[in-house]
């Protein structure tokens, strides 16, 4: 009879090669399914606001659409303080770049190492994954407010320096600079009130405990008719608001430009990054997600991890020609 086995040193070569083969391939799994394997486990995306503010609705809907993209749930964690800079700056010392724990960046983290002293840098702790939309400042005060436009309260202001409350979320946000560098150039002093979230704010201005508010997320309570919208940081009137003028086309030169976007610790597999980008890309092509920015005002802007991350170095300079002009002082 033929002995029909390998020849022996053919044979100890066959060995090798099962025994360096992954134990999935030597199970029979195809190689490439391994590569295909992430995500494994939920995805955790931490929202540095608390829950029920503007974000809420609109990375829920966001992530929801995306995890059918990626096949796992990504779960949001809510870890607000610092004025939306804590809960992002957390991942920014995260040893574990495995793409199972993201954040929710804005232009505040940015500013941060301007403002305070901090062991971590934006331009280099973190993995800039994708753009994904636009916030929108308006100038908004409660319906039944005496003022009607933003020249009436800037009157008022000249007339009470300092007795008028302006409220932002965090004391660091470009809002916050921008309301400063306005009332500068006004020639008034507004008292400005810093808050955790656009939900306690947006309550304390319909309760007149407070008298404006600078920021984003005001599409629904100016829809809903509890607040007026006196002007928009914008660079044109807005379509859903013809009727509403812009601040610069009142004479004060201020646009504020400030995106939203998702960053991962830094040394991220590329590979794991532009799996997350091309999800959250067509998720940001969802339906639902994209009622909830027409809802809250605001603006479609996604972009990939290689352009928001050289958007954040640039603006990162911006901020430092910006602070240095209202004359801040770090901690």
């Amino acid at each position: 009879m033929t002995d029909r086995r390998l020849p022996r040193p053919d044979r100890r070569q066959a060995l090798q090669a099962l025994a360096a083969l992954p134990a999935a391939a030597a199970l029979g799994l195809p190689v490439a399914a391994q590569a295909q394997a992430w995500p494994a486990r939920p995805i955790t995306l931490v929202l540095p606001f608390p829950a029920g503010g503007s974000f809420d609705p609109i990375v829920r809907a966001l992530a929801e659409a995306a995890s059918k993209d990626l096949g796992q749930a990504i779960v949001l964690m809510h870890k607000p303080g610092g004025g939306g800079v804590t809960g992002t700056a957390g991942i920014a010392t995260m040893s574990e770049a495995d793409g199972y724990t993201l954040a929710v960046m804005h232009n505040s983290v940015i500013r941060a190492p301007l403002v305070q002293k901090i062991a971590w840098d934006p331009r280099r702790d973190f993995t800039y994954v994708c753009r994904l939309f636009e916030l929108v400042t308006g100038v908004c005060v409660a319906a039944d407010a005496p003022w009607r436009t933003l020249p009436d309260l800037i009157a008022d202001a000249k007339r009470r320096p300092g007795e008028i409350s302006w409220g932002n979320v965090g004391a660091i946000s470009a809002n916050r600079i921008t309301a400063e560098r306005l009332a500068r150039q006004a020639g008034v002093r507004f008292n400005m009130v810093p808050y955790k979230g656009g939900g306690e704010a947006f309550t304390a201005l319909i309760g007149r405990h407070l008298d404006v508010y600078g920021d984003p997320g005001f599409g629904a309570q100016v829809q809903g008719g509890k607040v007026r919208l006196l002007a928009t940081f914008t660079a044109q009137r807005m379509r859903r608001y013809p009727d509403v003028p812009t601040v610069r086309q009142y004479g004060y030169d201020y646009v504020i430009e400030s995106p939203v976007g998702l960053v991962a610790p830094k040394g991220l597999d590329p590979k794991i990054g532009l799996r997350l980008q091309e999800a959250f890309r067509k998720a940001s092509q969802d339906p639902v997600y994209q009622t909830q920015l027409e809802l809250f005002d605001m603006g479609h802007g996604f972009a990939d991890g290689e352009a928001y991350a050289a958007y954040a170095r640039a603006q990162y300079d911006r901020e430092v020609r910006m602070l240095a002009e209202i004359g801040f002082k770090p901690e």
